[in-house]
């Protein structure tokens, strides 16, 4: 059990309790591997954070199945096993950051998880360095910037070394320079370490460094392709109110031209 480094979600269906209204999530089935980037978009109500929060036993399916490296989310007993392979970072960084300063923000994790303390130091250390917040580590959360708080947020997660990042509009809070900052520090922890990476965004230029983009419509998956093949299909997102970056429908309106 847990050969397999992926997370397979096979016909995922999930209604919330007590709810008469439509499924929140109506069928879906996607991989996602180890080293895969993929980019989930969608118009809000679509099922995006519901899906985020089944991967890793937040929620439990109505029916369908999730895999994990090989456990079930409906194991109670295999949540402490999921829950080290999927990290998940939110929207909003202060939903998450429970300590008083940098250093033992970053350090809680590992505490939970039993690590010993010098390789503890040493993750530390080196976490610090690569979200450059080594001039913070003292530090409370309360008074960094937007940007570096989310840095914090994601550097508590990947000191923690799971196998795949969630990452739930990471960037959708942040003002522009933070948001390159942010990608440019995402293309750096995956050329360290390989990780499975979902991240969900409302800015579709985000999307284009992914390997794969996934569009969700009403609880479903109604689309799952390359990016650029996804954006030749300018009328389709726009009938599920999403856009195209401004690149790609500037090259095909002057290829109609």
């Amino acid at each position: 059990m847990g050969a397999t480094k992926m997370i397979d979600v096979k016909n995922l269906v999930f209604q919330y309790p007590g709810s008469e209204s439509a499924f929140a999530l109506r069928g879906v089935s996607f991989q996602l591997r180890v080293g895969e980037w993929i980019t989930l978009m969608g118009a809000n109500g679509s099922g995006k954070t519901t899906l985020l929060q089944c991967l890793n036993g937040l929620l439990k399916p109505s029916s369908g199945e999730v895999l994990v490296d090989g456990f079930s989310t409906k194991e109670n007993r295999l949540l402490f096993n999921i829950r080290q392979r999927v990290g998940m970072v939110f929207q909003n960084p202060d939903n998450q950051i429970v300590a008083t300063t940098v250093i033992r923000e970053i350090a809680f994790g590992l505490e939970n998880l039993g690590v010993p303390r010098d390789e503890m130091e040493d993750r530390i250390e080196d976490a610090l360095h690569c979200f450059h917040l080594e001039s913070y580590r003292h530090t409370p959360p309360h008074l960094l910037s937007g940007g570096e708080c989310q840095r914090l947020a994601l550097a508590s997660i990947w000191v923690m070394q799971p196998h795949y990042l969630i990452l739930d509009e990471p960037t959708s809070l942040l003002d522009p320079q933070s948001r390159i900052e942010m990608f440019r520090l995402l293309q750096e922890i995956r050329s360290k370490r390989e990780i499975g990476i979902l991240f969900v965004t409302q800015f579709s230029e985000e999307a284009l460094i992914s390997d794969r983009l996934i569009i969700m419509d009403k609880g479903c998956m109604v689309m799952d392709d390359s990016p650029y093949t996804l954006f030749q299909r300018v009328d389709d997102l726009k009938r599920i109110g999403l856009g195209v970056p401004v690149d790609v429908e500037l090259e095909q309106y002057i290829q109609k031209m």
